[in-house]
C-alpha cells in the first residue's frame, strides 16, 4: 500500500511542478485579488503542512509548535528558486515519511492537533488536502498563461482520440491491474508526455 500511497503524491507533484514550470517568476507571485493567494503561498503552505505533518509523525503531533500557519499564507518568498526550494524540502519530507511505513505500524494511532488517527488516516487525509491546493496551483497556472498553457491532462476536445488510443494500448491486457496510466508517472503504462 505504501508504493501505491507515493506513487499517487509523486502525480500530484508533477501536476504542480509542471503547473508552475510554465510560470515566469512574476506569475508566480501574482494573486487575482487581495484576498487570493498566489502560487507561490499556496506553495508556502503545502510545505509548511508537510514540514509539519511528516516531521517525526510517528513520535509527534503532526501540528508542531513551530508551525505558524496563519504566517503560511503571507509571501515572504523573494525569488521563484525559494519558492521551489521550500515546495521540495516539503515534498521531501513527505516521502521520507511514507518510506517508514510498514505492515506493522499503518494502523498505529498518531496525533493531529491532539486527534488520534491512523497512520493510514492521516496520509488519506493529506491524499485529499494537497491535490486541493495543487488543483489551485493550476487553476492559477492556467488563468495566468491563458492561450500559452500546455494541457496536464487530455487535450480540449481530445477525449475520444484519448480514450481510442488507451482502449486499443490495453486491449487484451489484465485491466485488473488497480494502475492508471494517467496517474502513475513512473509506471510503464504512462502516457508519454508524463514520462520525465
Amino acid at each position: 500500500m505504501k508504493d501505491l500511497f507515493i506513487k499517487r503524491f509523486e502525480y500530484y507533484k508533477l501536476l504542480g511542478d509542471k503547473a508552475f514550470g510554465q510560470l515566469s517568476e512574476e506569475q508566480l507571485f501574482w494573486q487575482y485579488n487581495e484576498e487570493s493567494n498566489s502560487i507561490a503561498v499556496i506553495v508556502k503552505h503545502v510545505a509548511g503542512n508537510m514540514l509539519s505533518r511528516w516531521t517525526n509523525f510517528l513520535t509527534e503531533d503532526g501540528e508542531k509548535s513551530w508551525r505558524n500557519r496563519d504566517e503560511e499564507f503571507v509571501n515572504t518568498f523573494k525569488s521563484r528558486q525559494e519558492v521551489v526550494d521550500f515546495w521540495e524540502q516539503g515534498w521531501k519530507c513527505l516521502f521520507d515519511a511514507l518510506a517508514q511505513i510498514n505492515d506493522e505500524n499503518i494502523y498505529s494511532v498518531i496525533y493531529i492537533r491532539g486527534e488520534g488517527h491512523s497512520v493510514l488516516d492521516a496520509v488519506l487525509r493529506q491524499l485529499a488536502h494537497y491535490p486541493y491546493h495543487i488543483g489551485q496551483m493550476v487553476y492559477i497556472a492556467k488563468m495566468a498563461k491563458n492561450e500559452d498553457w500546455e494541457t496536464l491532462s487530455i487535450a480540449r476536445n481530445k477525449s475520444q482520440e484519448f480514450n481510442s488510443e488507451m482502449k486499443n494500448k490495453f486491449s487484451g491486457e489484465d485491466l485488473n491491474t488497480g494502475s492508471s496510466p494517467v496517474c502513475f508517472q513512473n509506471s510503464p503504462e504512462i502516457r508519454e508526455e508524463y514520462k520525465q
